[in-house]
């Protein structure tokens, strides 16, 4: 498989106009960003999260909630030895493309496999 297909492969172009305001409004938000960048190799749990990027905890809390709403992350929980339920976050996108020509937005996102 050629490398240029292999690009095509993992984006996905979004038709709605609803969507793309919500996408363009959640990723215009430096914590959200931040949030998936850090979760972009390896999924992170929020204290994990809180750790690397320095945004408080209740902040990380409520974005990835939007995130997560949006689905753009992955969760993964497990409950550890202790019996504390630990949730995991890996981010579904790696990167986004938006365009504006003639009055119409297009937005492509990079899938993160």
């Amino acid at each position: 498989m050629s490398k240029q297909l292999e690009m095509l492969e993992s984006r996905c172009e979004l038709e709605e106009n609803a969507k793309k305001d919500t996408l363009l409004s959640i990723l215009s938000d430096k914590y959200c960003r931040a949030i998936i960048e850090a979760t972009i190799n390896k999924p992170k749990s929020a204290t994990e999260i809180t750790a690397e990027t320095k945004i408080p905890i209740s902040t990380v809390y409520r974005r990835l909630q939007i995130l997560h709403d949006n689905k753009l992350l992955y969760t993964s929980g497990m409950i550890s030895n202790d019996g504390k339920k630990l949730f995991l976050y890996k981010s579904k996108i790696k990167g986004m493309q938006s365009t504006f020509n003639e009055g119409e937005i297009e937005v492509k996102l990079i899938l993160n496999n």
